[in-house]
């Protein structure tokens, strides 16, 4: 006699069988244990005596199910599936096999049907494993900067960005700093404390925000570099961009960290603004520093002296562009309309470039070889547009700036129809209808 498989159930039934065949154990007892009637424990007896433990094995066992899908049915499916919907998921797949085929099945049975054949792969299957990356050796070698926009104070201020510089060798926090966004001018503030603080360090690791990176593939000005990086390879400081989350895991970490023991900080010293935050947080990265960071590798430190007087660290870190001037001695930048000051200098410029210069404090400055040149500002309707394209990170400071220019903004005047331009005042009489004395005579004339 081969093997027969049985489940643990029908084991079980079956040791308890034996016992009442021996006469170990009543009737009563085996009914109780496996939750059956006397009826069918004697039914189960009566097999048991007959044909053996075998007999209590359950009779669909091995056979296919009455429920089966026939295999023609599979295969028509499976091809409709690959010469229509090759790249399609199964949940997808089988609503359209139901709407454009009428083939009615299940989305776990065409998952089913897809993972066999191998047109989809499991959960399991397509996993992807992130290998740790061993760090730096050398402290000052590689910082990780991002931004974490978050509720940092709770519900006693609106949220913003932590902006966090952290060393890849130690783990060490080199600069903290509240921001509203991540913008251009915010890491130039954060960059310039962090220069005068530690000095110059070989690289940055950065994610692909359009700070650090030109989303564009075809972008021609610039040669496809942002004023971030524009300002870093002036200062002989290189700039890398992770490929994803994981490849600058140790900033993640960081983040997570921080939202959870720094907002509770925050809470307990009773900071609620930005100001009070930035303040709060120079006592609060020393207390980090000495309970998670690690001691590097190697002791050298590769911070280089900063080497640039105030004055050109301004100009480095700012926003520079070229705008061409037009035969009116002006040119457009940022909504505004920038006339130039007529001179012996600018009626040369006709048809030429200038350099604008944006600085952090909020100075602008236009010049032309190296020479400032005096002008006026003409606004135009300075406001967010509808169709302005605004990243994901600096939603939420333009929308407080949308708001802010919407309450500051003043009352529009009604505006009057043509019957209200001629005088015309309403009698609160309904159009189209007699009122009044004229409406009785109606009435009786008709009576009459």
């Amino acid at each position: 006699m081969g093997w027969v498989m049985m489940s643990e159930r029908e084991l079980n039934r079956v040791e308890v069988l034996a016992q009442v065949d021996d006469g170990r154990l009543s009737v009563d007892n085996a009914a109780n244990m496996l939750a059956l009637t006397r009826r069918q424990i004697f039914r189960l007896l009566k097999l048991y005596r007959q044909d053996g433990a075998a007999a209590i094995r359950h009779k669909a066992r091995g056979k296919p199910p009455n429920n089966r899908i026939h295999k023609a049915k599979r295969d028509y499916a499976l091809s409709l599936i690959k010469e229509n919907y090759p790249d399609f998921g199964p949940t997808l797949a089988a609503e359209m096999l139901a709407e454009h085929h009428g083939f009615k099945v299940s989305r776990e049975t065409v998952r089913k049907w897809m993972q066999e054949d191998g047109l989809w792969l499991s959960r399991k299957q397509r996993r992807t494993f992130h290998q740790p990356r061993l760090r730096r050796e050398c402290f000052g070698e590689l910082i990780q900067i991002d931004g974490s926009d978050h509720r940092w104070f709770e519900d006693r201020g609106g949220p913003c960005t932590l902006l966090v510089f952290i060393d890849d060798a130690t783990s060490t926090l080199m600069d903290l700093r509240f921001v509203k966004s991540e913008s251009t001018f915010s890491y130039f503030e954060a960059l310039e404390s962090y220069l005068h603080t530690h000095g110059r360090p070989v690289a940055f690791y950065s994610d692909k925000h359009t700070v650090f990176r030109v989303a564009k593939e075809d972008a021609k000005g610039g040669a496809r570099i942002t004023q971030f990086g524009r300002a870093l390879s002036e200062l002989n400081i290189e700039i890398l961009c992770a490929n994803s989350s994981q490849a600058k895991g140790r900033v993640e970490r960081a983040n997570r960290t921080l939202q959870d023991r720094l907002v509770k900080e925050l809470r307990l010293a009773g900071v609620s603004n930005m100001e009070a935050g930035n303040a709060f947080l120079e006592g609060f990265k020393a207390r980090f520093n000495a309970k998670f960071a690690k001691a590097p590798a190697k002791p050298d430190n590769l911070h280089r002296a900063l080497n640039v007087e105030p004055d050109r660290l301004a100009e480095v870190l700012c926003w520079r562009e070229n705008r061409y001037v037009g035969k009116q001695l002006t040119f457009s930048y940022d909504r505004k309309r920038i006339m130039l000051e007529e001179s012996e200098i600018t009626r040369g410029l006709v048809g030429k470039y200038v350099d604008t210069y944006a600085f952090v404090d909020g100075r602008f400055e236009v010049r032309w070889k190296g020479r400032s040149l005096p002008y006026k500002i003409f606004d135009m309707d300075q406001r967010v547009t509808h169709a302005a394209i605004t990243s994901n990170k600096r939603l939420s400071a333009v929308l407080e700036h949308i708001k802010e220019m919407q309450e500051a903004a003043p009352p529009k005047p009604k505006v009057r129809t043509n019957s209200e331009k001629m005088g015309y005042k309403p009698n609160g009489r309904r159009p189209g209808r007699p009122s009044g004395s004229r409406a009785k005579k109606k009435i009786v004339h008709v009576a009459e």
